[in-house]
């Protein structure tokens, strides 16, 4: 498995990965795979790539891309504040639960202090089993409401 940037040519994949990343319930019916047209959820790919905090990491497993992390400061589900950028992550089902998320989100952390971002925020819901993962991380719960969690991550000073 490789972790590398996104290239210009692949943005698009941001859309499949979005679809993948909402939670669905055990027991829940999918949502259609137009949901992402809907406003709320195009800020998170919508001129990706022309902010300063749009960076993208793709996992690679034999030529095929199966997972994504992403940041964009917008007003998303997770907006901790203006120049706070946000995090987008998701695998392909099959691929979930092997650490890449892990990997993927050290790695985007990594290159956001590169880039001298010293926060980073993100909404989860509560019943999504990857808020055990964020806080791996080093994301903490700074707020909630009835479903989610709203979660932020803050540089550690060396």
């Amino acid at each position: 498995m490789t972790i590398r940037p996104l290239r210009s040519d692949e943005t698009d994949l941001l859309k499949d990965f979005l679809y993948e990343a909402i939670f669905i319930p055990e027991g829940v019916e999918a949502p259609p795979r137009d949901i992402i047209e809907r406003p709320e959820l195009r800020i998170y790919y919508e001129d990706f790539g022309l902010g300063p905090a749009d960076l993208a990491l793709v996992a690679e497993e034999d030529g095929k891309v199966v997972g994504a992390v992403w940041t964009k400061i917008m007003n998303d589900y997770g907006h901790l504040s203006d120049g706070v950028p946000s995090f987008a992550i998701s695998l392909y089902k099959d691929y979930r639960g092997q650490g890449i998320g892990t990997k993927l989100m050290q790695e985007m952390l990594d290159c956001l202090s590169a880039h001298g971002f010293k926060k980073a925020s993100l909404a989860v819901q509560k019943a999504n089993y990857a808020v055990r993962m964020y806080e791996k991380v080093g994301f903490r719960i700074v707020d909630e409401n009835e479903e989610e969690y709203i979660m932020v991550w803050e540089r550690r000073c060396d």
